[in-house]
C-alpha cells in the first residue's frame, strides 16, 4: 500500500488521520480501478447489487455510494439497485428473527437512496421455468465498444438538457459539468420493495423449503442447492426489473475458498466463470465481482474504520464443525495455512486470474449445447466419448 507496517494496532488506525486517509484512498482506488480495467459496465446501465448484510457486500454498497456521491470527482455512471434474499427458512430462523434482520437491512438500504428489493427464499416455488434456460442477450452492447457507449451516453444527456433548456449544443466544458452534476435523485424514488404489508409467503411454503433442504443428505449438497436457488432468485429479479448486470461482494479470501472447493466438487472446468471478474453464462445477465481483489482483513478494517453498517445473518454452516462439509473444511484449511504463510490466499487468487474457459467445440446446425439445469454451465459430455474412442 504505502510501505507502512501492516501489524498496526486498531487504536493507531483510529487516531492517525494520515493512515485513515491513505487507507481509504487505496481502498477506493482499487474498486474504481477494477471497474475501469474491465469496462464491462456501461454508462447509464442498471446494475443490481446483491447485498446479504455481511462485511463484503456491505463494503460493496459503501463503495457504490461513494462513487455516486456529489463530492466524488469522477462519478460512477451506472444506475444501481439492491437485492436481499431472505434465507431464514433454510436456516431455521423464526418469523420474528427474520423480520428483525429485514428491518435492519431496510434501514441501511433506505439510507443509501437506491431502490431495493427484498426477496424471500420461499419465492423459488413461484419462479417460471425460463430461469432454467440461458437467455440470449437482449441488447447489442456485446458488440459495442466502451467508448461508443460513453459517447452515446453523453449525447443522450446533452439532448435531454437541450430539450429542457431550449439551448443549442453543449461545449466540452458544459458536458463535463453536466456529467459531474448527475445524481441518483431522479430515480431514488422508484418503488423497489418486493414485499407486501401482509406476509409475502405462507407457512406451507416455508415448510416446503425446509423439507426440500432436509431431503438433501449432506451439508455440502445443501449449501450448493441453496446457492443455486439464491442465484435463480437474483437473476429472475434482475430480468423482471430491467437490470443487465449483477454485482456480487465476493472477496479474494472467499474466492480462494471457492476455487479449491469447486475443484473438490468436480467443477474445475468452470472455475473461470465461478471465480473470475465476470460470469457471462446466463446470456442476458452478467455477474461481476468488483470486490475480488480485497482480502477479508482489508474489508474488516475498512468497515470498522469508516463505520460501514452491516447485519449478521446466520448461514447453513454457522457453528458447524470444520469437517461438516467440503466448504467448511476447505475454509478451515486455507485459514490455518494463511496464518502460517500470509501469501496463501493471494497465491490461490492469482492462480484463478490465469484461468480461462476453454473454447467450446463447433456446434453443428440445429445442435444445441447441453447445459446443466442447475448452474447453466455447458456439460462436458464429450469427455467420455473421447476417452472411449481413444481406447478403441
Amino acid at each position: 500500500m504505502c510501505q507502512v507496517d501492516e501489524d498496526y494496532i486498531d487504536a493507531q488506525l483510529e487516531t492517525k488521520a494520515g493512515l485513515r486517509d491513505c487507507f481509504k484512498e487505496y481502498f477506493v482506488h482499487k474498486f474504481r480501478a477494477m471497474l475501469g480495467k474491465n469496462r464491462l459496465i456501461f454508462p447509464g446501465e442498471k446494475v443490481l447489487l446483491s447485498v446479504s448484510g455481511g462485511p463484503a457486500s456491505s463494503a460493496l454498497l459503501s463503495q457504490v455510494q461513494e462513487g455516486l456521491s456529489p463530492e466524488t470527482p469522477k462519478k460512477l455512471r451506472f444506475v444501481p439497485g439492491i437485492i436481499y434474499v431472505d434465507e431464514g427458512a433454510a436456516c431455521g430462523q423464526s418469523l420474528e428473527e427474520r423480520g428483525e434482520i429485514k428491518s435492519q437491512l431496510e434501514t441501511i438500504f433506505r439510507a443509501s437512496g437506491f431502490p431495493f428489493y427484498v426477496v424471500h427464499l420461499e419465492a423459488v416455488f413461484s419462479l417460471p421455468s425460463s430461469v432454467l434456460q440461458c437467455a440470449s442477450s437482449a441488447s447489442d452492447r456485446r458488440n459495442e465498444s466502451y467508448k461508443e457507449a460513453v459517447d452515446g451516453f453523453i449525447q443522450s444527456a446533452c439532448s435531454e438538457t437541450q430539450r429542457e433548456t431550449g439551448q443549442g449544443s453543449n461545449s466540452y466544458t458544459e458536458v463535463q459539468t453536466l456529467l459531474s452534476e448527475l445524481s441518483t435523485q431522479e430515480w431514488s424514488g422508484e418503488v423497489g420493495i418486493v414485499t407486501n404489508k401482509s406476509q409475502p409467503f405462507t407457512p406451507e411454503q416455508t415448510e416446503a423449503v425446509r423439507t426440500l433442504l432436509a431431503s438433501v443428505k449432506t451439508l455440502t449438497a445443501r449449501e450448493e442447492l441453496l446457492k443455486t436457488l439464491r442465484q435463480h432468485l437474483i437473476l429472475h429479479t434482475a430480468r423482471v426489473r430491467g437490470y443487465s448486470k449483477v454485482m456480487m461482494g465476493d472477496s479474494c479470501s472467499r474466492l480462494a475458498v471457492k476455487l479449491l472447493t469447486n475443484i473438490s466438487l468436480g467443477r474445475g472446468a468452470f472455475l473461470a466463470m465461478d471465480t473470475g471478474f465476470s460470469d457471462p453464462r446466463y446470456g442476458d445477465i452478467a455477474i461481476v465481482r468488483p470486490m475480488r481483489e480485497y482480502s477479508s482483513k482489508e474489508i474488516a478494517f475498512y468497515n470498522r474504520m469508516f463505520k460501514v453498517p452491516s447485519v449478521f445473518t446466520s448461514a447453513l454452516d454457522t457453528k458447524a464443525p470444520e469437517k461438516a462439509s467440503i466448504h467448511r473444511l476447505t475454509e478451515s484449511f486455507i485459514s490455518k495455512l494463511q496464518a502460517d504463510f500470509p501469501s496463501t490466499v493471494s497465491t490461490i487468487y492469482r492462480t484463478s486470474e490465469k484461468l480461462n474457459t476453454a473454447c467450446p467445440r463447433p456446434i453443428a446446425d440445429g445442435e444445441l449445447t447441453e447445459k446443466c439445469l442447475l448452474c447453466l454451465c455447458a456439460l462436458d459430455t464429450g469427455a467420455g466419448e473421447r476417452h472411449h474412442s481413444s481406447h478403441s
